[in-house]
């Protein structure tokens, strides 16, 4: 039974038994705690926390799912992958303990031709705590399970919670005997290779007040309702009902490896090694893929971190099992082939999601070259030091500064006869990994506390929120909210939070800045500064009082600022009107990644490797103040979010969109696009868009900043006042203005060349003179001179040239020049002093000590730097007193 069909038989389970099929929210979720969506119930977090009223009582999901905890340890188990896809069904206050074993049962024993797994009953064991005793005779009378095939396990095994304060309860697993040729009889407490777990059922049923370990926590009481969450890893059912060994021989993944296997000449199952190679390529392969699909980007931080290391990976393990090409264009079309049928949109997606990861092993490449020619230079080292071990400390920074990979550091060194401290490089890894872990631990507690939101909320019902049609509502102020109280008052200066019953403001959200206006009362007035939404249905001004007292129950007149409104709508309008230009300039696959805009200004981040040409800049503005012209009609319709994607909306990658969404046009298909925003009612509202700037934020991600409305004439304006300037400055007419600072930069470039012959002549003459007055220390020529504005290659030419001029004897040449409130030192020895054991190497660092800074070099030259201008005098002194 191919995955897909699994994946679609659990969601009509649910379906058929009255669940709503909830869609997989994307892999990016709004969370500050989470890098990913890890879990099929992260986006139901919300309900079992109680910040969000659910909207259906019942769901089923299969979320797509990424863990990055131990990346350097897929392929060695064939258990774990990056990627996974959780299959879950959950309970918000409806069915409990019963429910959930009932319908976990009738599918996974469920007959194939009656739609279920058609897993023999004979084969399924479970786990219940020990306390359990409901769960276990649920078990008995639904299953008709033995004793035997019920085993107990304790709270590290069969209790979940959230690692914070917030729901828990117990949870029953549920496994699959394999056979005796996987391991020893007696059920999953005896073996867990033979027994696999392949579906974990909890019962939310206690609040906790505090958690302190899995197994160590404190128990506030009773959650007013009782809740379902479950979890059934698709990938580990797939490979029992294919009848393979592990994940990575699914109809999903498979025929990567197998591809992977022709490019590389190499056979999967003929060595463990490369076996391990083959399984890191498939799954990361696919994780990258689906990553993609959900809009990350490689990048230096986070997520994009995250995704380079996964497609580097996958790269480097082709190049060692054999394989130099490029690898992702053989690979990733492969995955998306048998990726789409659950997940048909990376097809449609695949020209934007091919032309990143391409880029990304592009780079890369370069990046071995690099990585090569410091690893060489690091080898030489190690062996003129007469070492046969690569420092720890080289083998990290070639690993964490320019991605080379250690396993690759390690057969390099093998090659030229050297071996690697892995025992100090491991240990720094662990550090790393110990502060990441840190890092992550401090987020923990970072799930905003919004209570005090909920009980407002529960009291006064969702705000009437009338952005789209009004600018002005006579409101009631339904909480007035101070440092997470309610029942506040503010006075004249204080700043606090208010919800109004009804509110024209908008909230930010989208790319879009919070409106700004006032809030009127009978002897008072509030400027308002934010305005968020905080919880669904509930939103929430943050105002500083400027006269009076402001108190709930308050009536007050809620305006936005119609120029600021205005300014807003124009720049979100000109945002789509640019994206749609982008796209016809650039073709299909410069897809939106990101935006901002305030009023007038707009940002739009998309996917596009390498800088525009300034003729392509040109057209896309050209294309906008086009749209502009044609006066297009702005509209906004709701539908349903699988009728939008038939209509041909583009969705903004990362954010989550409901089960009804609105759609933007402007100009019909020109642009159609999911937005909530605030827009202009015909294109030429939008008054210009003028282009001023392009720029890269990541690996195939660019960026292009614009301004709108007024402020876009404005910028012209001062444009056009430069160019007054420049031409009445010249005496030109304003097209001959480039041509004339043109000749003007040639002529300024002639003079500086000229100045630096003659300050080179001024140095070579110095040289003579220093080299005459050399000072006998021991025996050797010592020259320390002090240049003052001089600076990096004059420097350096200058002690050369000094240290040229004394053959007759060893000499020791020191020039420090200083420009700029900085020290830059050149040490230079000829053969002689060499001879007599002397490093410039080794005098620089003596330097280093009385300047702030340090170099290095070899025997001969060697040179460096500080901040420490003051500290010359003292560093020639050093250098003297050393020799």
């Amino acid at each position: 039974m191919e995955t897909a069909e699994i994946r679609r038989r659990f969601l009509a389970h649910f379906e058929k038994a009255g669940h709503t099929v909830v869609p997989s929210a994307p892999l990016l979720l709004d969370d500050p705690t989470l890098l990913f969506v890890n879990a099929g119930m992260v986006p139901f977090k919300p309900y079992f926390l109680g910040q969000e009223t659910p909207p259906y009582a019942t769901a089923t999901s299969v979320q797509k799912c990424v863990r990055t905890l131990d990346i350097e340890e897929v392929g060695k188990t064939t258990r774990h992958g990056t990627f996974f896809q959780m299959c879950g069904n959950f309970s918000f206050g409806d069915y409990f303990k019963e429910g959930a074993i009932r319908f976990a049962w009738s599918l996974i024993t469920g007959s194939v031709d009656d739609g279920g797994l058609g897993f023999d009953p004979e084969k399924i064991w479970v786990t219940v705590l020990p306390t359990d005793d409901e769960a276990r005779q649920i078990w008995k009378d639904v299953a008709g399970l033995p004793d035997e095939r019920i085993q107990e396990r304790g709270l590290k095994d069969n209790y979940w919670n959230m690692g914070v304060p917030g729901p828990g309860g117990p949870c029953s697993e549920i496994y699959v005997d394999r056979g005796p040729e996987y391991g020893p009889d007696g059920g999953p407490n005896a073996d867990e290779d033979r027994f696999l777990e392949i579906w974990n059922l909890v019962f939310m049923q206690e609040s906790l007040s505090a958690v302190r370990a899995k197994d160590d926590f404190d128990v506030e009481g009773p959650l007013p309702a009782k809740n379902i969450d479950t979890g059934m890893g698709l990938e580990r059912v797939a490979y029992l009902l294919q009848g393979k060994e592990n994940l990575y021989e699914i109809d999903e993944v498979f025929p990567v490896i197998e591809r992977a296997a022709e490019l590389t000449g190499k056979a999967y199952g003929a060595d463990a090694e490369d076996d391990v190679r083959f399984r890191v390529v498939a799954d990361h392969v696919r994780s990258g893929l689906m990553l993609m699909g959900d809009g990350v980007t490689p990048g230096n931080e986070a997520r994009g971190y995250v995704l380079r290391r996964l497609l580097r990976r996958a790269v480097r393990s082709m190049r060692l099992l054999g394989y130099d090409g490029p690898a992702l264009p053989e690979l990733l079309p492969v995955s998306m082939e048998r990726m789409k049928a659950s997940y048909p949109e990376l097809e449609t997606d695949f020209a934007r999601i091919s032309q990143v990861a391409y880029a990304e092993e592009d780079a890369f490449r370069r990046t071995l070259a690099k990585g090569t020619q410091i690893f060489d230079q690091a080898a030489d080292e190690t062996k003129r030091s007469g070492a046969a071990v690569l420092a720890s400390e080289q083998a990290f920074a070639l690993h964490d500064t320019y991605g080379f990979p250690i396993d690759l550091t390690l057969e390099m060194a093998a090659e030229q006869g050297l071996s690697v401290d892995e025992q100090g490089f491991r240990a720094l890894m662990a550090e790393q990994k110990a502060r990441a872990k840190a890092d992550a631990k401090a987020k923990k507690g970072q799930h905003a506390d919004t209570t005090v939101y909920r009980e407002t909320l529960d009291a006064s019902g969702p705000t009437d929120w009338l952005a789209y049609t009004a600018l002005t509502t006579e409101s009631l102020v339904v909480a007035v909210l101070s440092e997470g109280r309610t029942g506040s008052v503010l006075s004249a200066g204080q700043v606090g939070e208010v919800v109004l019953d009804r509110t024209p403001f908008y909230a930010e959200s989208g790319g879009q800045n919070a409106d700004a206006g006032h809030l009127v009362w009978d002897g008072g007035r509030a400027e308002v500064l934010d305005v968020q939404r905080p919880i669904k249905g509930l939103v929430v001004h943050q105002v500083r009082v400027l006269e009076g007292e402001l108190v709930q129950d308050t009536g007050v007149e809620a305006s936005v600022d119609p120029d600021w409104r205005l300014g807003a709508c124009q720049a979100h309008s000109g945002t789509h009107v640019v994206h749609a230009a982008l796209r016809e300039v650039l073709g299909p696959t410069a897809l939106q990644s990101g935006s901002y805009n305030r009023p007038g200004y707009l940002r739009l981040d998309f996917g596009w490797n390498g800088a525009l040409a300034a003729d392509q800049v040109h057209e896309v503005e050209h294309v906008a103040n086009r749209a502009l012209r044609q006066d297009l009609a702005v509209s906004a319709q709701v539908m349903s979010l699988p009728e939008a994607r038939e209509w041909g909306a583009l969705a903004l990658f990362g954010e989550t969109y409901g089960e009804d969404v609105r759609v933007v046009e402007i100009g019909g298909p020109w642009s159609r696009e999911l937005c909530g925003g605030t827009h202009v009612a015909r294109s030429s509202q939008i008054g210009t868009v003028v282009l001023t700037g392009e720029s890269s934020v990541g690996s195939g991600n660019r960026r292009v900043e614009a301004l709108v409305g007024l402020e876009g004439f404005e910028y012209l304006a001062r444009e056009r006042d430069i160019v007054r300037q420049l031409t009445d400055l010249l005496k030109v007419r304003p097209d001959d203005v480039t041509g004339r600072v043109g000749d003007l930069v040639e002529r300024l470039r002639t003079v500086e060349k000229e100045a630096e012959k003659v300050k080179a002549a001024q140095v070579l003459g110095a040289a003579g003179d220093l080299a005459a007055g050399a000072k006998d220390v021991g025996g050797v020529a010592y020259v320390g001179h002090h240049a003052e504005g001089l600076s990096g290659g004059d420097v350096r030419s200058l002690a050369l040239d000094v240290r040229g001029r004394i053959q007759d004897r060893p000499a020791v040449v020191v020039v420090i020049g200083t420009d700029a409130g900085k020290a830059s030192a050149v040490v230079a020895l000829n053969d002689a002093a060499q001879q007599r054991g002397l490093n410039a190497g080794e005098l620089i660092k003596v330097v280093g000590q009385h300047v702030d800074g340090r170099g290095g070099g070899k025997a001969d030259v060697a040179q460096g730097g500080g901040t420490n201008v003051a500290g010359v005098p003292d560093a020639l002194a050093a250098v003297e007193a050393a020799l």
